[in-house]
């Protein structure tokens, strides 16, 4: 059936209170059809359907607001296959804006009316714990000695949590080994400089990298301080509402941006634990979180603003230079091979875009440019660096056949690079890269191995041989 087919099926279905009405004509008119976008949009990639593509859903978009169709289960179905990587817009030579559609379709696939019971029950629980850490943490501490268990190889040999339904099978396989790290914040509010002053700024933890991968924010600070910078972590910070924003939940993610924006600018002024002087900037380390702050007060309301700008913790770096001390604590450093030996020559590291970084803030050379300041460090550059993984916020729990298909070619694209390890800047695409490589190859946030590289953090399988104390963690528990 083309497109034209199904629209037609469809004709003269009418609907007096049809919200996509009010949809800008100027977003959707631009697109020419020229198909500039179907080698880049990942749905199209694995379903191949007209109607999974960017100009497919453009067109379905303009035969709603000319009401000649209305939103149904079919064709909520097409939207919700999108993973909103917007890979289509970077490649559209019209400029159409299909973020800016999205943006406005996803509140109305909400509605209960236009997806099954199972689908929207699993949206809603994921939505009530991933974004809050003491919840979510409440769920891992259950399942706290699970993973790489015995128990885990019966129940994935027999195959019971794929009866269980492919979105528990999906949540299972994502995962990761839990130690006493995943499970604590002890972060202090007011963390000092070493060596000479240069800044200061605030850090956005995350609500799932905080408690998948704590080890990334610990590099991060460890590289901050080192450089130079003052940093600050709000003790009452939360979730910054991507998550919620990514599935077109508006009212929970105004509700998360306030809340976490109202942590930031309580926590400096006069006898604040911050300290009196203004943030120069707000970094965030994992780039779907970047991406929905750096939207703040443009697509998202709020009721205060935040007193500085937020940035992305590579261009952040890269904009104000590494010091030169920490430069100069740069060294080589070396992997275990399978064999447990210690290999001295040069590392190759493939480098992942998350699409949130590279399409949604435009960023692309800067995590390069860091990583190349390791001595031995070589850059293996993926064929489709620019096809989304699979990951998408909750995409790979809630529409996981299609996930696991993109979740393979692009850990075929970077295993075929050769490279010994993979660099990855979101914690969603790290943990479906780690599923879908199998321990094949290990996948660390670029801030992780820089400062192993300096000699302040240690990741497994990577050694630099001038490994000094970390920042301690000890401070304010919350």
């Amino acid at each position: 059936m083309t497109i034209d087919d199904f629209h037609s099926n469809r004709i003269n279905q009418k609907s007096a209170d049809n919200s996509m009405s009010n949809l800008p004509n100027a977003i959707s008119d631009p697109c020419v059809h020229c198909g500039f976008c179907l080698p880049t949009c990942a749905s199209y990639r694995v379903l191949g359907t007209e109607m999974d593509s960017p100009r497919g859903r453009i067109h379905t978009l303009k035969a709603i607001k000319q009401e000649e169709l209305v939103m149904d289960k079919v064709i909520a179905s097409h939207f919700d296959t999108c993973l909103g990587c917007f890979a289509c817009v970077t490649a559209c030579p019209s400029g159409v804006r299909y973020d800016q559609l999205l943006e406005e379709t996803r509140p109305l696939l909400n509605d209960n009316k236009l997806r099954n019971p199972c689908q929207s029950i699993i949206r809603k629980l994921l939505l009530n714990f991933l974004p809050y850490p003491n919840r979510l943490r409440r769920i891992l501490q259950a399942l706290r000695f699970y993973p790489g268990s015995t128990l885990q190889e019966t129940i994935r040999r027999l195959g019971i949590s794929n009866i269980l339904g492919p979105q528990i099978e999906a949540m299972e396989a994502l995962l990761p080994p839990l130690t006493s790290k995943n499970f604590n914040d002890n972060w202090k509010v007011y963390n000092p400089a070493k060596g000479k002053y240069r800044g200061k700024v605030g850090l956005v933890l995350g609500c799932v990298q905080r408690c998948f991968d704590p080890d990334v924010n610990q590099a991060v600070l460890s590289v901050l301080v080192a450089n130079g910078f003052d940093v600050v972590i709000p003790n009452n910070q939360g979730c910054c509402g991507a998550v919620s924003h990514h599935q077109g939940q508006i009212n929970q993610t105004e509700e998360l941006a306030n809340a976490l924006i109202k942590s930031f600018n309580s926590a400096i002024g006069p006898n604040k634990p911050g300290g009196d002087q203004q943030l120069d900037a707000i970094l965030v380390a994992a780039s779907g979180c970047g991406h929905t702050m750096k939207s703040y007060g443009k697509t998202i309301n709020l009721k205060d603003k935040l007193k500085t700008s937020v940035l992305d913790v590579h261009e952040f770096l890269i904009d104000k230079g590494l010091s030169k001390e920490f430069k100069a604590s740069l060294g080589e450093l070396s992997y275990l091979d399978d064999s447990n030996e210690k290999n001295e020559n040069i590392v190759e590291i493939a480098y992942h875009d998350a699409c949130h970084m590279l399409h949604g803030q435009d960023i692309f050379m800067e995590p390069r440019e860091l990583l190349n300041l390791i001595p031995n460090i070589v850059i293996n550059e993926a064929k489709e660096a620019g096809v989304c993984c699979g990951s998408a916020g909750i995409y790979n729990i809630v529409q996981p056949e299609e996930a696991n298909e993109l979740g393979k070619i692009k850990a075929q694209d970077l295993t075929d690079t050769g490279a010994k390890l993979i660099a990855s800047a979101n914690i969603g695409c790290t943990l479906q890269l780690r599923k879908h490589l199998n321990k094949k190859v290990k996948v660390a946030h670029p801030l992780q191995i820089l400062a192993c590289a300096a000699g302040l953090h240690d990741f497994p399988g990577l050694i630099q041989s001038r490994l000094v104390p970390q920042i301690s963690r000890e401070g304010e528990n919350w």
